[in-house]
């Protein structure tokens, strides 16, 4: 493993982040011994980050995580959300003070700690801006002041929003999702500056594109639009005719990344852990490197829309058919 320094927290964390909303069953079942068995062995081979919400698996992956950590919680850096619960109910996104405040303490209790260490408003977009500004983040910082958490961070997909919120507030760490790898690297033309400029740690997370980027394509749901699924799939079958996994090549290349402190990805099985860790310091074939990224070029930097309409940039984003 290779571990880096998180910004300015000073916290040093292992370069893949273990991604927990799997054990919360929100890419299928998952075998619930399988889980344990998968966090046990991430950290037994040096990660020692782990990401949860009460969102996942809606409370599940936070609960299964915490049961997990009994008796290895003093081992990892916990990261964990509020703000995003259940879009199917009408509190489904509340990003108020006294949900903030509340959400907090549920999640200690889910987790079976007493602290935790990095507090992040669970995606902006769905937010107003003034709010996560003057409301949300201002709330976090009191419980970080109370020391219920050592942390505070915003995720989200919308990089100028998640730029604007952070000049704005003092925050000690962005979680970006599917901004930076082999489809999109806009992540270093709009948030990478900034966070060198202010110390500010930097978690990349789904460097597969939300699973676009492996042999096993798209889930049904994606966002993406049908043509960089198409230019994908092309590109998993160029790895494939080479004896190259896409998925590891993905992972290599977002590994790479100089400023980046975690890149998160998603596990509930021992395989998942062993695969990614293989990726930790190996660099991606140039010349299949290359070849990809000309399969990917017609459709590079190509994104959707997530969240409230306003908190786009006019033409920014691009529709799914």
């Amino acid at each position: 493993m290779i571990w880096k320094t998180l910004g300015k927290t000073g916290l040093q964390v292992s370069v893949v982040g273990y991604g927990a909303s799997p054990l919360g069953n929100e890419f299928g079942p998952a075998d619930v011994a399988e889980g344990v068995r998968a966090v046990h062995a991430a950290i037994d081979q040096g990660i020692n980050y782990f990401d949860v919400s009460p969102y996942y698996g809606r409370t599940l992956a936070e609960t299964r995580l915490g049961e997990a950590l009994v008796g290895y919680r003093h081992k990892v850096i916990l990261a964990t959300k509020a703000g995003r619960y259940d879009a199917a109910l009408p509190d489904g996104f509340d990003f108020s003070a006294e949900r903030i405040t509340r959400s907090v303490d549920e999640s200690l209790r889910r987790l079976q700690t007493d602290y935790i260490d990095l507090f992040q408003v669970h995606d902006i977009e769905f937010g107003h801006k003034q709010q996560i500004i003057e409301e949300t983040l201002p709330a976090m910082l009191r419980l970080k002041e109370a020391g219920k958490v050592r942390f505070v961070g915003i995720t989200g997909y919308p990089l100028q929003m998640l730029r604007d919120v952070a000049q704005a507030v003092d925050v000690d760490t962005i979680l970006s999702y599917c901004r930076y790898n082999l489809l999109d690297t806009t992540l270093d033309d709009v948030l990478t500056p900034l966070a060198r400029r202010r110390g500010i740690g930097l978690i990349n997370a789904s460097p597969l594109h939300m699973r676009v980027l492996t042999d096993k394509g798209a889930p049904e749901w994606h966002p993406a639009p049908r043509r960089v699924v198409a230019a994908a799939e092309q590109a998993a079958a160029y790895c494939r005719q080479r004896g190259v996994d896409l998925a590891d090549l993905a992972m290599q290349f977002a590994l790479q990344h100089s400023y980046v402190a975690v890149t998160l990805v998603g596990m509930s099985k021992v395989a998942h852990v062993e695969r990614n860790i293989r990726s930790v310091g190996v660099e991606p074939d140039p010349t299949i490197l290359a070849g990809v990224q000309a399969i990917l070029a017609p459709v590079k930097d190509i994104c959707w829309q997530e969240g409230r309409p306003e908190n786009y940039e006019p033409g920014a984003v691009e529709k799914r058919s």
